[in-house]
């Protein structure tokens, strides 16, 4: 099966449908897959949701999506540093359905395992918990959460071999592992993509089973709060 493709406009070509749930990896701009975002921009696919830990900044990321309003929901742990994503819930443009940020990695993971749900003490006495299923267990209360079984999932990487195996660079692996479990099918961008054999298996991170299309790009990586120690005596 033919998992390279030449662009990410290519590698999306046949997947993309309005209305769709899509979820990707990345945490602020850390591993985020920039080029397959830009492609959905371009293809104009509209009415999305999105299972993300946040969207972005407002002109990078999941942000140029929330300007040119393709997204109708996001599911994230965290809103802030993006201006747009603020005014459109607080305006009622856009919903959103907050998650703990572990519990949506979780949902995740647990989507790509099989596992329909789970249970959990975290948002337990919260909004978190409001019309979810409580249970106790050993004299504490959990609620149940559903796993997220994505129609789309799209991810970044630093290197794949041909067959989809990819290992993540540093805190780019972030919530790029689960995001690429969870999709029916799984688009991955890498930085690069090396010959069969030439990866460790001890080093591999996501197998490629879990990967049906691949792309190769080069990735602008921007800083999402640049912090810079003053000279001394400045």
């Amino acid at each position: 099966m033919k998992k390279v493709y030449g662009s990410a406009s290519e590698a999306l070509d046949g997947v993309l449908q309005d209305g769709m749930l899509i979820a990707a990896g990345g945490f602020g701009l850390c591993g985020i897959p920039e080029l397959l975002l830009q492609a959905i921009k371009d293809a104009g696919t509209k009415n999305l949701t999105f299972a993300s830990n946040n969207a972005g900044v407002d002109d990078f990321g999941i942000g140029i999506l929330l300007q040119t309003r393709q997204v109708r929901k996001m599911i994230s742990s965290y809103v802030g540093e993006n201006a747009e994503f603020m005014r459109q819930y607080l305006s009622g443009e856009l919903e959103l359905e907050f998650n703990p940020q572990g519990t949506l990695a979780e949902r995740m993971r647990a989507g790509g395992c099989g596992i329909p749900g789970f249970y959990t003490k975290t948002g337990v006495g919260t909004v978190i918990a409001e019309g979810k299923e409580h249970k106790d267990f050993d004299g504490e209360t959990y609620i149940m959460e559903r796993g997220i079984v994505a129609d789309l999932s799209i991810v970044k990487a630093w290197k794949a071999d041909e067959t989809g195996n990819l290992v993540f660079r540093k805190t780019a692996r972030n919530f790029n592992p689960p995001a690429a479990m969870c999709g029916r099918i799984c688009v991955a961008e890498v930085e690069e993509i090396v010959p069969l054999g030439s990866l460790d298996p001890d080093t591999i991170h996501l197998p490629g089973i879990y990967v049906h299309r691949l792309i190769q790009g080069t990735h602008e990586k921007r800083i999402e709060q640049r912090t810079v120690r003053q000279k001394e005596g400045a």
